[in-house]
């Protein structure tokens, strides 16, 4: 088996920095490069994040369309997790990194020939529907109101519904996915990442219903660099498992073989 050139933007984020130290360590398989706009962790990280060998690193903004390709000739897979993440981001700072950077990592892939790219999206872009029932009362903690412990889990093919201008710069990278899908037949598949934190727990009830281990996302984002080559292209939610998850994650199962290894209540009895 030919090993891969995988290519990790955003590498000194939490995510992508996590993700580069797994493959890293499976040297048969991947050749794994990170790619950031700087050599320090980003506000999300733990500070003892670690560092990236030199030959194995490109210093490289998103808006630099030309440095991308630089570092995307080669490569098999690019996975796109370099973003500014804040939910009170201001408009500048997502466009630079969630618009304009997103299209030039797509159109950089695309005129590189990389077989398929792994786009970070955000369980945000359904955040909306929290504000109904009986989602909003899972939101709350007002478990004991609900009528029962089922009820419909919002799908990838439920309308997006974004309360802010974060997650809409996602649901715009969604959109920009299937044109390049669609138009350049590039295989992209996007993955709407519930809440990956740097102590990897959920904190409470409320927000284990949206809580994603770091073990889980990487599991999921390495089955969809290994999914099959008929997936050209798809959404997929990415959390972990919770008696109040409100999200679909039988299509990630069905589609990638992805079953999540930790539960939100598990975690939360241990502390």
């Amino acid at each position: 088996m030919s090993v891969k050139k995988v290519v990790i933007t955003g590498a000194y984020g939490l995510i992508a920095n996590a993700f580069f130290r797994h493959l890293q360590r499976q040297s048969d398989t991947y050749e794994v490069y990170g790619l950031a706009r700087r050599r320090h962790p980003s506000e999300r990280a733990p500070e003892s994040i670690e560092e990236i060998p030199e030959d194995r690193f490109y210093l490289a903004d998103l808006t630099d369309l030309n440095a991308l390709e630089d570092a995307f000739k080669g490569a098999d897979t690019v996975v796109q997790l370099a973003a500014d993440p804040r939910p009170d981001a201001s408009w500048e700072s997502l466009l630079d990194s969630n618009i304009v950077g997103v299209r030039n990592v797509l159109e950089a892939a695309h005129r590189c020939g990389v077989r398929r790219v792994v786009l970070a999206s955000s369980i945000m872009v359904s955040w909306g529907y929290q504000q109904d029932e009986p989602y909003k009362a899972i939101s709350e903690g007002r478990f004991a109101e609900l009528d029962s412990d089922e009820w419909p889990v919002v799908t990838h093919e439920w309308a997006p519904r974004p309360t802010g201008l974060y997650p809409a710069s996602k649901v715009w990278a969604e959109a920009l996915a299937r044109y390049y899908a669609d138009i350049h037949q590039m295989s992209v598949l996007c993955l709407r990442i519930g809440w990956v934190n740097a102590e990897d727990h959920p904190g409470s009830e409320q927000s284990g219903a949206f809580w994603c281990s770091q073990r889980d996302i990487i599991q999921l984002m390495q089955r969809s660099i290994e999914a099959s080559e008929d997936v050209q292209f798809d959404i997929f939610y990415g959390v972990s498992k919770s008696k109040w998850r409100w999200v679909d994650i039988e299509h990630p199962k069905r589609i990638l073989g992805f079953i999540p290894q930790d539960s939100a209540e598990e975690k939360l009895q241990q502390n």
